[in-house]
C-alpha cells in the first residue's frame, strides 16, 4: 500500500515560479509544510521535465515530500518520481498504471461525480477533484463546481480526493467539510514573496480544522 499525505499539494507553474524558479519554490514550500509537489510544465517537453524533475528530486531528498509528475510517463520514469498524475484526456488509468508499474502513485483529475465514481481503486491512488473555483493557472479547466459540487465528487469517489481550483489557506475548512483530504494549490504558493510562509499558512489552516 502506497502511503501519501494530500494535505498541502503544491502544483508548480513555471510562469508563476519564474522569479526564483520551480526548484527553489518547491524547496521552500516543503520547508513550510507542503507534503506533495507536482511538476507541471505543459510547454516544457520531456527533456526539460527530466532536467527540472531531477533537480527537484535532489532538492526534496530526505524531506518526506513526494514528487509527482504531470502527464509525462517517460519523465516520471527517468526521474524516478514518486508518482504520475493524468487528466481525463491524457491516457486511461489502465494505460498509465501499465506504463509506470505497481509502485508509483497514480493520480487522476475528475470534474464530475460520474468521473469520480469511475476512478478504479485498483489502479488509481487519489483524484484531484474540482475545479472548485475558476483559476487563471489552468485556463482550459472545466466549469467550476463550488463546494457542493466538490462534496458530490468526493462522495462518489472510491479513493481519497484532493480539492483543486483557485484555493487558498482560508478554504481549508470548507474543503475538509466537503470530504477532501487536502488542498491542491498553485498561485497560493507559486509566485508568493515567501513560499515557505505561504505553505505554512495552508498547513496550519488544514491542521486546525
Amino acid at each position: 500500500m502506497r502511503r501519501f499525505d494530500l494535505s498541502v499539494y503544491l502544483v508548480l507553474d513555471p510562469g508563476l515560479c519564474a522569479g526564483i524558479g520551480m526548484v527553489e519554490t518547491a524547496r521552500l514550500a516543503v520547508q513550510g509544510g507542503a507534503t506533495i509537489v507536482q511538476l507541471r510544465d505543459k510547454d516544457g517537453g520531456t527533456a526539460r521535465m527530466i532536467e527540472t524533475g531531477r533537480a527537484l528530486k535532489a532538492a526534496l531528498a530526505g524531506s518526506g515530500a513526494l514528487l509527482i509528475v504531470n502527464d509525462d510517463v517517460e519523465a516520471a520514469r527517468v526521474i524516478g518520481a514518486d508518482g504520475l498524475h493524468v487528466g481525463q484526456g491524457d491516457m486511461t488509468p489502465a494505460e498509465a498504471r501499465a506504463r509506470v508499474g505497481p509502485e508509483m502513485l497514480l493520480g487522476l483529475s475528475v470534474e464530475s461525480p460520474e468521473l469520480a465514481r469511475a476512478a478504479p481503486p485498483a489502479l488509481v491512488d487519489y483524484v484531484g477533484a474540482g475545479p472548485v473555483f475558476a483559476t487563471p493557472t489552468k485556463p482550459d479547466h472545466k466549469q467550476p463546481v463550488g463546494w457542493d459540487g466538490l462534496a458530490a465528487q468526493v462522495a462518489a469517489c472510491p479513493v481519497p480526493a484532493v480539492a483543486i481550483g483557485g484555493l487558498k489557506a482560508h478554504h481549508a475548512a470548507p474543503a475538509k467539510e466537503a470530504g477532501a483530504r487536502g488542498l491542491a494549490v498553485v498561485s497560493a504558493i507559486c509566485g508568493q514573496p515567501d513560499p515557505a510562509a505561504a505553505a505554512r499558512e495552508i498547513a496550519r489552516a488544514w491542521a486546525a480544522v
